[in-house]
């Protein structure tokens, strides 16, 4: 009679006993090989349910929702501080297939914080706002951690700009208030810069520290005329540069 081999496996044996275990329901403690630990519901050898989750390289923890072995749902995911045994808050909301998804808060380092909408990990998928650590704050509408399509930023010496975004740029159609000058630029913005449009008094005499003079009138036969020859040609630009440009001009 021939002697039959078993099949060589490259899969270590505590990998092959932990799928033999099938493990379902709610487990106690369970502790992997490099240290990690989870304690919570199981599905098919899956972590599916309500768990907590430690990484002992990373020293990270995330207590919530599972689906099928990744984050889903509502949770929280924590930092272990340095020289403590105490867990700070990283990101609190929404996940989904392992990352951020939905509703959410993220505290970065220093003051940092973001509040709003989230999609597959990034920042964007609608509303958001956030707070620098140099006292900027953005508030409006994101796409992959970047500030796009409407929104208003309030710096931190008092003027701001609310207007149309494009990759994390000033593109198309806004106002930048100067309140310390009590000016109000108004116009078109490409990439950042503001290319075309008036300039003009706005709560001159409340401002802080006014221009000596004001601003004086144009002299010109059609003012008007000359403002929209001007926009539409770097509405043009803008057009041929960013295809979805129906947001960025204000066109309806």
């Amino acid at each position: 009679m021939p002697f039959l081999k078993r099949p060589r496996t490259n899969q270590p044996r505590s990998k092959l006993l932990d799928a033999k275990s099938q493990k379902r329901g709610l487990w106690c403690t369970v502790f992997s090989v490099n240290g990690d630990e989870y304690k919570g519901e199981w599905l098919n050898n899956k972590k599916h349910g309500k768990g907590t989750q430690i990484w002992k390289q990373s020293g990270t923890m995330y207590i919530g929702e599972w689906t099928f072995g990744k984050p889903d749902g509502h949770g929280t995911l924590s930092v272990l501080l340095p020289g403590t045994k105490q867990y700070a808050t990283k990101y609190c909301g929404g996940w989904k297939n392992g990352k951020k998804h939905g509703y959410g808060m993220h505290f970065y380092k220093g003051s940092a914080v973001y509040e709003g909408e989230w999609s597959e990990g990034h920042r964007g998928g609608g509303w958001g706002k956030m707070w620098y650590e140099s006292g900027d704050v953005y508030e409006g509408e994101w796409m992959k951690d970047k500030n796009h399509g409407r929104g208003i930023i309030l710096l931190a010496n008092g003027n701001w700009f609310e207007g149309t975004w494009w990759d994390g740029k000033k593109n198309g159609n806004g106002k930048f208030y100067y309140s310390d000058k009590g000016q109000i630029s108004e116009g078109i913005w490409l990439d950042g810069m503001a290319k075309c449009g008036t300039l003009s008094d706005f709560g001159r005499n409340e401002a802080p520290a006014p221009a000596p003079c004001p601003i004086p009138q144009l002299q010109l036969v059609d003012m008007q005329l000359v403002l929209s020859e001007a926009k539409s040609a770097y509405l043009e630009r803008i057009n041929s540069n960013f295809p979805l440009h129906d947001t960025l001009t204000g066109k309806e």
